[in-house]
């Protein structure tokens, strides 16, 4: 059974701050990844430990894709991009620890 798949305002503004391919591949790799068994780990899916954004982590090349899954439902919290060790949310370093 598929998922579904929603995002939050928060999640939604990060998105934006992107370039519309970066988007799309961003939506694509979403869909394919997080759509079925969005709770399996894979090279690009692992869990995070003591994340304060998510306890989920996608990679999409540079970017990454923090969710949570609850019942059928998955919510994309954060959407941001690293740059060498840093991980950039709306054009700002967070730290994770």
């Amino acid at each position: 059974m598929a998922y579904g798949i929603t995002l939050t305002e928060e999640a939604k503004d990060d998105f934006d701050h992107y370039p519309k391919n970066d988007r799309v591949a961003i939506i694509e790799k979403i869909k394919e990844q997080l759509l079925y068994l969005p709770l399996t780990e894979t090279k690009n899916k692992k869990t995070l430990e003591d994340n304060p954004l998510a306890p989920w982590e996608l990679r999409v090349g540079k970017f990454r894709v923090f969710y949570k899954v609850e019942e059928q439902t998955v919510t994309v919290v954060a959407i941001g991009h690293k740059e060498r060790n840093k991980l950039i949310l709306r054009g700002m370093e967070v730290e994770l620890t």
